[in-house]
């Protein structure tokens, strides 16, 4: 079910009323609503993957009973080890089978032997790349004995299968989610409108900006050789305007749709397009998978302490996985490598946590260096993100050298034919999306004004401007959020 479809439109409001009207007494009736809502959520797409979810639910659920149990560091080691191989072992089965086997295949081949194999037909359920490293990290944490697990079965399964950030993150910690399925829920008007308000933010950003973007990034990236210089260039940028938009506006309706029932969510996104630096940036970017493989592996590795090869290992490992974890190509792996490569020689320096605050902190306008450093990053994500949009490695490489040639100074010249919004007017409206996040960079969400004294009917026709926009240059058709594939 999409966020940005007619089925969610339903469903929403009705959980919303069965929650807050019928089961409202009874805090286990909640949390058994939640799962019930969940699973019908997910099962929408395909219900016998609901199996996965269940199995890695039961799998911790037991897990962590177990650990609180023994005190044996071996008993210890072995329960967590079953925790790590069935979830990675699902996920490892249902998204890397068939590119590990044609690789293995593709390896054997070169040295002049041939054998015979099979892929199969794997459909990679949607989501579980974020559930299984959600469930995951609180195993992990109750080995630690950084939390104590759970006997409340409910709530676990709520916790692990919570629809608002079920598919798409943000990828949630037991320390935060967990406890918050214990305590009775009351209903928070400020909190429920600030909500909305989030939603509203993010259907504009998928539907009003991803999407239109998405319309010329499709024909450009699928026929790059047929383009000049300057509408690859375009085309480039877009997709980083698109994925940013499409991303961050799953993760906006995730968070505003969790506050209507009274929850919390970690903040997904961070303006990271105002990044002065590439380590600035992944603070900002994913946050939720960022910290998690900080925590839970790149730390454990030894972070940044140890020998040069040490911290060279490991920046590379973190970001390595992350581009693996991303899809089974080794577009998403020399992805990682490259962000690699520009991470490294900041931590080498040691400049790698020079820009923790935000940028131009209490000013309106930014330093002419930090608009230079700002556009450096940003454009060394854009070649970056080449790969990550690109079928092969060869295409991508082939794509940044056309970029490099004088038709890059020609005018950019493109109009898919179901293109809804005219170039011009597309380009006019990032500006403004832009513009406004500059603006309101050091609250949560762009639309959290609550604190600012704007007078009712400014506010309602603000809102009533965005609907109407979105409605009047909807594309045709829904699209799905781009990190459902992940």
């Amino acid at each position: 079910m999409l966020f940005n479809s007619i089925d969610y439109a339903i469903f929403l409001p009705s959980v919303f009323f069965l929650y807050w009207f019928i089961a409202n007494r009874n805090l286990k009736v909640q949390n058994l609503l939640i799962v019930a809502a969940s699973y019908f959520f997910y099962g929408w797409w395909d219900w016998r993957f609901l199996s996965l979810i269940a199995a890695s639910t039961l799998v911790d659920y037991f897990v962590g009973l177990g650990l609180s149990c023994h005190q044996s560091p071996r008993a210890r080691k072995a329960l967590l080890w079953t925790s790590i191989l069935v979830n990675l072992g699902l996920l490892g089965f249902f998204k890397y089978y068939n590119f590990f086997l044609e690789n293995f295949i593709a390896g054997y081949s070169f040295f002049g032997k041939e054998i015979g194999h099979s892929s199969l037909n794997i459909i990679l359920p949607v989501g579980i790349s974020f559930y299984t490293f959600q469930s995951l990290s609180y195993t992990i944490d109750v080995y630690r004995g950084k939390f104590e697990p759970t006997r409340n079965l409910i709530a676990f399964s709520a916790f692990v299968s919570f629809f608002p950030q079920l598919v798409a993150g943000p990828i949630e910690r037991a320390t935060n989610l967990l406890p918050q399925f214990y305590n009775k829920r009351i209903f928070d008007y400020a909190k429920a409108a600030d909500g909305m308000r989030q939603i509203l933010w993010g259907l504009m950003k998928k539907i009003l900006i991803a999407d239109n973007c998405a319309e010329f990034v499709d024909i450009i990236f699928s026929s790059y050789s047929d383009f000049s210089a300057s509408t690859l260039a375009m085309g480039a940028v877009f997709f980083s305007v698109q994925i940013y938009a499409d991303f961050s506006a799953y993760s906006d309706i995730a968070i505003g749709t969790s506050r209507l029932f009274g929850f919390n969510l970690k903040r997904n996104f961070a303006v990271p397009y105002f990044s002065r630096d590439i380590a600035e940036y992944c603070r900002r970017w994913h946050i939720s998978l960022a910290t998690w493989l900080r925590d839970y592996l790149y730390i454990p590795l030894g972070g940044s302490r140890g020998t040069l090869f040490n911290k060279i290992r490991n920046i590379f490992a973190i970001f390595l996985i992350s581009g693996l974890w991303h899809g089974a190509n080794w577009t998403f792996i020399f992805w990682g490598a490259l962000y690699a490569l520009y991470y490294l020689p900041l931590l080498l320096l040691n400049r790698n946590r020079i820009n923790l605050d935000n940028v131009a902190e209490g000013k309106l306008i930014p330093s002419f260096r930090d608009l230079i450093n700002i556009g450096v990053t940003f454009s060394q994500g854009v070649i970056a993100r080449i790969f990550f949009r690109s079928e092969s490695i060869s295409d991508a490489f082939s794509y940044i050298g056309k970029i490099f040639s004088l038709s890059l100074f020609s005018t950019p010249s493109i109009y898919p034919a179901t293109a809804q919004l005219p170039l011009k007017t597309l380009c006019l409206f990032i500006v403004v999306f832009f513009i406004i996040e500059w603006i309101q960079r050091d609250k949560q969400h762009a639309m959290q004004i609550e604190m600012i004294k704007i007078p009712r009917m400014v506010r309602w026709s603000m809102y009533s401007f965005i609907i109407f926009m979105v409605v009047m240059y909807m594309p045709t058709g829904e699209r799905p959020f781009i990190y459902f594939q992940f």
